[in-house]
């Protein structure tokens, strides 16, 4: 049996660990664009800001391909995928044939649509490469700006602030975090981002980079142009699925799988931040590009790559997160698409200094934020993935002396 992997991140790695576990004569192949051993894309942040070396990245010793007798092809890039032959097709036109494959290839930056990307000192935040280019590039800046006002867009602010710049959000939606959280929540991050020394501007994009080789500013939708020396593009990102054959591999954002994390052909899987499966809390398909959720999705495939049935649940989409001293918990459905059957419950809010919001839908709690009182997030987080009924007003969770023994 020949085990092919698409992706040499946390997905592929776990799942190649899973496969020996239960099997080890097969051949596995770990195909990765980069040429680094796996290491925690989480924490490339740590090293914008200082905090912590890059030799801290690796999540697995450099053996690892011999000691579980893979054969790496790194710094190659997946170009297209030859299902009726059962072969990847690399840049180099290479072509390795497989019994069993894994897409893991996990997701790519969000582009933006502004002239002048070619400029130096304009980066995306998503490989061990790029914040390396950006520390790199910090002695000679004291202005930037962050397009994005995500996780990855304030990490990118918040490590640039450490570093001593002068640093300008600027968010498209309407206050930061606004896939995570609602409306007051996100003030409330906004103001606390306020409060610390970062310029945060909502509602405005940019349209274009400006300067001769290196940007020295940011033109916006609203005409102004933004002084900088120094860009990160944190847009979020997207699957990355574009050498997939899309009339024979089912996809929508993301590729789609079962409950075995099997595609539409038999023998491909997928896993991580490029699959699309059911959302426990949503009760639709949805692509939760989070670290757990990779390395959880990793390991299911490799088993039932290597022939023992694993029934992977689904996913949900949950950080838990400090925005400078404040604590933010998100997990679930927290702004439904469509309000219509949904009950929401709230205690707290900006001039009280925490918040808490609960989001049912029927009998089940499906989505919840808490600001700075974050206690209990756990169990919050337990009743929505495991979908328990609850059967009493939903406003009982939020009092402060409830008894989460009652759930039992």
């Amino acid at each position: 049996m020949k085990h092919v992997i698409i992706g040499n991140g946390i997905a592929g790695i776990s799942a190649a660990e899973a496969i020996r576990e239960l099997d080890t004569s097969s051949s596995i192949t770990i195909i990765g664009d980069e040429t680094f051993p796996p290491y925690s894309r989480p924490m490339i942040s740590y090293v914008l800001e200082g905090s912590q070396p890059h030799k801290k990245l690796p999540i697995r010793s450099s053996d690892i391909y011999k000691e579980l007798e893979i054969e790496p092809l790194l710094g190659q890039r997946a170009t297209a995928l030859d299902v009726d032959t059962c072969q990847v097709i690399l840049a180099d036109n290479s072509k390795i044939p497989f019994d069993r494959l894994l897409i893991a290839a996990g997701a790519d930056p969000r582009p933006v649509q502004a002239a002048g990307q070619e400029l130096q000192n304009i980066f995306y935040m998503r490989t061990q490469a790029h914040v390396t280019a950006q520390v790199a590039a910090l002695p000679g800046a004291k202005q930037a700006v962050v397009l994005g006002g995500g996780l990855v867009g304030f990490k990118a602010a918040y490590g640039l602030l450490r570093r001593g710049l002068k640093v300008t959000m600027l968010i498209t939606s309407g206050y930061p975090l606004s896939m995570q959280v609602d409306p007051i929540a996100g003030r409330m991050i906004m103001a606390e981002m306020v409060r610390h020394g970062l310029t945060v501007e909502v509602g405005v994009s940019a349209t274009a980079f400006v300067g001769k080789t290196t940007v020295e500013a940011v033109e916006t939708d609203d005409g102004r142009k933004l002084p900088c020396d120094l860009v990160i593009i944190g847009k979020g990102v997207l699957p990355c699925r574009s050498f997939l054959p899309r009339d024979r591999i089912k996809a929508d954002l993301g590729v789609l799988v079962d409950e075995h994390l099997q595609t539409s052909i038999k023998g491909i899987y997928a896993a991580g931040d490029v699959a699309e499966l059911y959302d426990l809390a949503r009760d639709l398909r949805w692509v939760n590009a989070l670290w757990p959720e990779a390395v959880g999705q990793g390991r299911v495939a490799g088993y039932n790559m290597a022939g023992r049935q694993v029934i992977y649940p689904g996913s949900l989409s949950r950080n838990v997160m400090r925005v400078f001293e404040l604590d933010v918990l998100t997990v679930g459905d927290v702004n439904p698409g469509d309000p219509a059957g949904y009950e929401t419950v709230s205690s707290g809010g900006e001039d009280q200094g925490f918040y808490r919001r609960l989001v049912c839908k029927g009998n089940r709690l499906v989505g919840a934020v808490l600001i700075k009182d974050i206690a209990q997030g756990g169990v919050l987080r337990a009743l929505i993935e495991n979908r328990v009924a609850l059967r009493f007003p939903p406003a009982r969770l939020l009092q402060r002396n409830f008894n989460f023994g009652q759930l039992l």
